[in-house]
């Protein structure tokens, strides 16, 4: 599986399908996703010019309930198991604690995707929360930016706890954190646990 981060949570897993997550921002007309996940409706995860770029005649789109209304959207809510076309997916809750963003009540969504027999968490804005704590998954896409999601001290608590096989930091370095939190992030991952740093360093893995 190729793995690319753009920047802030835009995501790319390229294997058997090609498929996007919160694309934003993007710069080049890619047109080659065969599907499309958003995790909410904010202008950094659900980005309309970025999803046109990349969308061809037989994209899906599947988006939480508050992007309800398209009926060529695939509609998901959280805590629940999916499949699209041989895709095994479940919907974790994306939520903040303590902060005002990211409400549990609008109903927005991590993914943990099943792909080549390896689980890949997608894990939106949220906080470490119960139900985040419940996940078993090979790959982590973990925010770290802090203000609107985990820090990068709670970032790395979650990970170590969880111990995915490799986790990879997201949703920092331009609308908010420095760029230099991949980097320290990274040294305070256990050795056990391989970390990725995409945003600023590597683009793809």
């Amino acid at each position: 599986m190729k793995i690319e981060v753009f920047h802030q949570a835009a995501i790319k897993l390229v294997g058997e399908k090609i498929i996007y997550f919160d694309p934003y921002n993007l710069k080049e007309e890619y047109h080659d996703a065969d599907y499309i996940f958003i995790t909410h409706d904010h202008y950094d995860h659900y980005d309309e010019e970025s999803i046109k770029k990349i969308s061809k005649e037989n994209t899906k789109l599947i988006v939480p309930k508050c992007l309800e209304g398209n009926d060529e959207y695939l509609v998901v809510e959280p805590n629940k198991e999916y499949e699209i076309d041989n895709i095994k997916f479940q919907t974790i809750p994306s939520y903040n604690l303590d902060k005002p963003f990211h409400p549990r009540k609008k109903e927005y969504v991590g993914y943990n995707m099943l792909l080549e027999d390896e689980y890949y968490y997608i894990m939106g804005d949220t906080d470490r929360t119960p139900e985040t704590d419940m996940v078993k998954t090979d790959y982590c896409f973990v925010p770290i930016g802090g203000t609107y999601t985990m820090n990068v001290e709670e970032a790395a608590k979650y990970i170590n706890d969880i111990k995915p096989k490799v986790a990879i930091p997201i949703h920092y370095g331009s609308i908010v954190g420095n760029i230099s939190l991949g980097k320290d992030f990274k040294e305070k991952i256990e050795a056990d646990i391989e970390v990725k740093v995409l945003i600023g360093e590597k683009h793809e893995y």
